[in-house]
């Protein structure tokens, strides 16, 4: 089973995005097993921070297999 745990910092509201040259990627790190973790890195395809924050909001939720709860 693939475990998720979303740390979110509320002061940043740009959390889990970063701009490549223009274009908006997203990062987070998932568990697949108690022992191991992957990075998750990939182009939003959008250079619009409005669309990528839209973007990210849309790909964590259908990520997070329960209803989210944001980790301090």
């Amino acid at each position: 089973m693939l475990h998720f745990s979303l740390r979110v910092n509320p002061a940043n509201p740009n959390h889990h995005l970063w701009n490549n040259n223009g274009t908006w990627f997203i990062h987070y790190v998932v568990h697949p097993t108690p022992f191991t973790k992957e990075r998750i890195r990939h182009s939003l395809g959008t250079k619009s921070l409005t669309e990528a924050r839209a973007q990210r909001d849309a790909i964590l939720a259908a990520a997070q297999p329960e209803p989210l709860a944001l980790a301090a």
